[in-house]
């Protein structure tokens, strides 16, 4: 089942596929792109989606919608260490960030709030701004819904898919440590 946006919440059986419409930018995008350093001092993700990518690209924050795909060159989210810039990112609603490849820092920053990211240089090369590009995290695959070309990335491990999943990190660690808070 393809869902459009979100990740079903945590639980055995992990929803993986994601599609989206597509925000195309180039290589080097650094972290003060994703939300400027005069935003440091803001912890509400509602509050720095409302200012992702405004320095590079006006449009953003009135046009992307929950489930949008972010697309990006080489060495995207470089620059300082600061989790403002995932945060803002999927706190905008982008369901996934694709890219030819991350800043390390960013990529475990990524990985430990909830948000997918994927590298795949020949998919970040091919994909088109505006265009809907279908995910699946569980086998790596990226597909141009228009054009059904496909491209490989690779797959996240069973326990990466509950993390994400799960919201991240903190939210992983809290759900194993105490199952039944996450029950319910």
């Amino acid at each position: 089942m393809t869902i459009s946006g979100q990740i079903r919440d945590y639980g055995d059986d992990v929803d993986t596929e994601i599609s989206g419409r597509v925000w195309k930018y180039g290589d080097n995008v650094d972290t003060d792109a994703i939300i400027p350093a005069r935003y440091l001092n803001v912890s509400d993700p509602t509050e720095l989606a409302a200012h992702c990518m405004e320095d590079i690209d006006t449009s953003f924050v009135g046009g992307v919608k929950v489930g949008d795909i972010m697309v990006g060159g080489a060495n995207f989210g470089c620059g300082s260490s600061r989790e403002h810039a995932p945060v803002a990112i999927k706190a905008s609603g982008v369901a996934c960030v694709i890219a030819a490849t991350f800043a390390r820092i960013f990529y475990r920053n990524a990985i430990n709030i909830g948000l997918p990211i994927l590298e795949c240089p020949e998919a970040a090369a091919a994909i088109t701004p505006g265009e809907t590009v279908d995910v699946d995290l569980a086998t790596g695959t990226i597909r141009r819904a228009a054009t059904g070309e496909v491209f490989q990335s690779t797959a996240y491990p069973p326990f990466m898919l509950e993390l994400i999943s799960a919201g991240g990190l903190v939210e992983y660690t809290r759900r194993k440590l105490h199952p039944e808070v996450a029950n319910g």
